[in-house]
């Protein structure tokens, strides 16, 4: 059973993100974030199915365990003799697992509640008077955009209205469901986490194309990008949402391919590359199962 952890465990969530990296500025950037969330998603779910499968072992690995359901112990500890410790192991990383996946879903409900407002029907732009340069969207249904004061007065008409055409664009696409996903999967797994900046990336450059689309001009998007990110800069974020303008050195490459855009790779094979890795990683998670159940079967005398 071993070959089950090395390959769900430790050897597909890295793949994951190896291709992640590789092909994430290839494709149409919605398309890459939903292939990037749920390979991610797959592969980080067949990781911590696998932990569990071992958790299960160490547990009927122990001789009271083994008395009370009839089994050897001995027969099943005797399966992983070789590598006694990844019985134990797997009970320990899933038991971390399992409290960061918690903790992580319960962050991002609290979350969407303090961010959802009252407003008035049809209203879906709430303005606050702050004088700091914000603007993000607030998932919901059907959710609202807020910007502040300091933002508004920062921006020109038409770079205004390119910035909530960008967050109407997340919004629309749902965008939140998709960076939860990759924050869920990179709770499972850590090694994911770096897909989770890569889907961030992806729905930011996703919005910014629809943008440039309901705006008429991919100069005025990225202006409103850059305007909104100096304004920024500097200013730790406390907000929830997803923004125009954000963080790290992300704004730099949007603004690029806005204003020098380039063409998308259209190969299914190279889509299906991290979605085969994480198929790959379940079949072989349902196959850890069925060699669990088998050595139960097997350890129980006569």
């Amino acid at each position: 059973m071993f070959d089950h952890f090395v390959w769900s465990v430790v050897v597909v969530p890295p793949l994951i993100v190896l291709a992640v990296r590789l092909l994430a500025d290839r494709f149409a950037p919605s398309a890459a974030a939903t292939i990037m969330a749920w390979s991610a998603a797959a592969a980080g779910a067949a990781s911590m199915t696998n932990l569990a499968v071992f958790a299960l072992k160490a547990i009927a690995e122990v001789p009271a365990v083994g008395a009370m359901f009839g089994w050897s112990a001995r027969v099943v500890a005797d399966d992983t003799a070789h590598v006694a410790w990844v019985s134990w192991l797997s009970a320990v990383l899933l038991t971390a697992s399992v409290v960061s996946v918690a903790w992580r879903w319960r962050r991002h409900r609290a979350a969407l509640r303090s961010g959802r407002v009252a407003l008035p029907d049809g209203d879906r732009l709430v303005v606050l008077a702050d004088p700091t340069a914000q603007a993000f969207a607030v998932p919901g249904r059907p959710g609202h955009v807020v910007v502040t004061t300091g933002m508004r007065q920062l921006l020109t008409d038409r770079q205004f209205d390119a910035l909530l055409a960008h967050e109407h664009a997340h919004l629309a696409a749902r965008h939140h469901r998709l960076i939860r996903l990759a924050e869920l999967a990179a709770a499972m797994h850590p090694a994911l986490w770096w897909v989770v900046r890569q889907v961030d990336y992806l729905v930011e450059r996703a919005a910014d194309e629809q943008a440039a689309i309901d705006v008429g001009s991919r100069r005025t998007v990225a202006q409103a990008i850059g305007v909104a990110a100096l304004a920024a800069s500097g200013r730790p974020d406390t907000s929830y949402g997803l923004h125009a303008a954000s963080a790290g050195g992300v704004v730099p490459r949007r603004v690029a391919r806005l204003l020098h855009p380039r063409p998308t790779v259209r190969s299914r094979a190279l889509r299906v590359l991290p979605v085969s890795l994480a198929l790959a990683s379940v079949v072989w998670t349902g196959e850890a199962i069925y060699d669990l159940c088998e050595l139960l079967s097997a350890a129980r005398p006569g």
